[in-house]
């Protein structure tokens, strides 16, 4: 069964046609901008099994890691729907947030933590590394 989803508006579709390699909630700074305060829930999924359906604008941006990455967002709500590495063109990031279930994807770890405020709610339950985790593929 595929993982759809799409933005705000509807102006951008997706669909998956692979499980998620991992999901895992980052406090870097950078996700905590583009989250607007709070941290980022990103599912990994293999790039080729990723079919988008409408147009994306794309905003390229140093991470925290050094990676460069290519951030893709609607260009008609701004909704960020998913990000890649230059360094790691086989994988995308997707927003847990534009899934059309996102009850599915719950975190599988919590990254950069080191960089989460001191009010942040991080579920015990699941490991924590304080910055960059290994690769997820």
């Amino acid at each position: 069964m595929a993982v759809t989803g799409g933005c705000l508006c509807g102006a951008v579709r997706f669909s998956i046609d692979a499980p998620a390699i991992v999901t895992r909630e980052c406090w870097c700074r950078v996700c905590q901008y583009l989250g607007a305060g709070s941290s980022a829930v990103n599912a990994c999924f293999p790039s080729s099994a990723l079919t988008v359906q409408g147009q994306l604008q794309d905003y390229q941006s140093i991470a925290d890691s050094g990676n460069r990455m290519h951030r893709r967002f609607c260009p008609v709500c701004g909704t960020p729907v998913f990000s890649a590495a230059e360094s790691r063109p086989h994988l995308v990031f997707v927003r847990v947030g534009t899934l059309d279930d996102p009850e599915g994807a719950a975190p599988d770890m919590a990254i950069w933590t080191a960089s989460a405020p001191s009010w942040a709610c991080i579920d015990p339950d699941i490991p924590r590394v304080e910055g960059q985790p290994p690769p997820a593929a």
